[in-house]
């Protein structure tokens, strides 16, 4: 099998999760980033924890981590992974809030989809907490950032997923 075949689908065509039982455990870890861009009052409401429904990034964090280790509940042919460490963490800037994950794990398969997931429900919980005071924000630029462990090796993205700082352009 080639690096570039979808491995999820059989001979035959079908869906199936990987058998992943032959591989040998290893220390797994991904980190992904997202960005929730508003207006920057909202930003500043959020800084300053002035947003009717409480603590922001309190709450989106918890969010995240609760949708990491429920990964395999959500994406059908996702395997269940027993995480070692989840990580969020926020970075606030005029017009956007950027979320970072890591997820750590030792296991026979990665944990990219539980970091972007994690990083996926934070955003969704920043803009949930928000939308009464801003409808229209927008969540953009999901990227996996960062890999390692496994028979693919170490991956890192080079540059921002970002191609213009005009948030019409991401559509």
């Amino acid at each position: 099998m080639t690096d570039h075949e979808l491995t999820h689908l059989d001979p035959l065509g079908h869906a199936r999760m990987v058998d992943v039982s032959p591989k040998e455990p290893s220390h797994r870890r991904a980190v992904a980033r997202s960005r929730v861009y508003m207006s920057p009052e909202t930003t500043s409401l959020v800084a300053r924890g002035a947003v009717n429904k409480g603590d922001v990034l309190a709450v989106a964090r918890v969010a995240g981590i609760q949708a990491a280790k429920r990964t395999s509940d959500l994406l059908p042919l996702c395997h269940t992974v027993l995480i070692g460490a989840i990580t969020i963490n926020f970075d606030l800037k005029d017009d956007y809030i950027e979320v970072e994950t890591s997820v750590d794990s030792v296991g026979r398969t990665g944990v990219e989809m539980e970091a972007l997931t994690a990083c996926s429900v934070a955003a969704l919980t920043i803009y949930d907490m928000c939308k009464s005071a801003d409808r229209n924000m927008v969540i953009g630029e999901t990227a996996l950032w960062e890999k390692t462990g496994g028979a693919s090796g170490p991956y890192r993205r080079e540059r921002d997923v970002q191609q213009s700082g005009d948030r019409s352009s991401t559509f």
